[in-house]
């Protein structure tokens, strides 16, 4: 059984009827999801540009739907697998087994490209597996009043044995990386590091599925 460390957040993912992504926070759905809000990934408070996490699941994936204020969006990367962590991203972090051992890590940004990387523990750190693919992830963005809209369907089976069952519970981090011009990076996520990096799994909350 695995324990929630102290000072980490924990919140419930709830089962609905998503349909496909299309990153719209107005989509009757995500007003009964989870609502999140990121802080300052070293812990001093809000960000200037503030992000909204909506969660939920639908038995057969993880709906995570981030909605960003920005003044000015922008990405030049397209393809998948492609650096996206060196421009603006958001980003899910999924210790599914709880234990810290190893984790999925799936990036998306404004242009719709796609990171997705396994991690593992090893003697001395971590080392990441470019080369896995979430099969059938569907992700989709969109540019909103203020900003942009970002929404993964993750599907279980390409992270997990079978479906998590009401009661399960994840080890999850939800973070971003905001490059605004002029002004210095910002990182903020869900559950904060402390640190000037999210690859912190003792650090990630906990999603209760219902």
């Amino acid at each position: 059984m695995t324990v929630r460390p102290p000072n980490v957040p924990e919140t419930v993912c709830g089962l609905g009827d998503f349909g496909d992504p299309v990153a719209d926070q107005c989509f009757e759905p995500w007003g009964r999801a989870s609502s999140l809000n990121l802080v300052l990934n070293n812990g001093s408070g809000a960000p200037e540009q503030g992000t909204e996490v909506r969660i939920g699941h639908d038995g057969h994936s993880l709906r995570v739907l981030f909605v960003c204020e920005d003044l000015a969006p922008w990405a030049t990367l397209t393809e998948r697998g492609a650096p996206l962590y060196t421009e603006e991203v958001v980003e899910v972090f999924l210790d599914v087994d709880g234990e810290g051992l190893a984790y999925y890590e799936l990036e998306l940004n404004p242009n719709n490209a796609v990171l997705d990387v396994f991690v593992r523990r090893v003697r001395n750190g971590f080392r990441k597996d470019f080369r896995w693919r979430c099969e059938g992830l569907r992700t989709a963005v969109r540019m909103i009043e203020g900003g942009w809209a970002g929404e993964f369907a993750i599907p279980f089976e390409s992270v997990c044995v079978k479906p998590p069952q009401p009661g399960a519970r994840w080890r999850v981090n939800f973070t971003r990386i905001d490059r605004p011009k002029d002004r210095p990076r910002e990182l903020s996520s869900w559950s904060p590091t402390g640190l000037d990096q999210f690859h912190i799994p003792e650090r990630f909350g906990t999603v209760v599925f219902a």
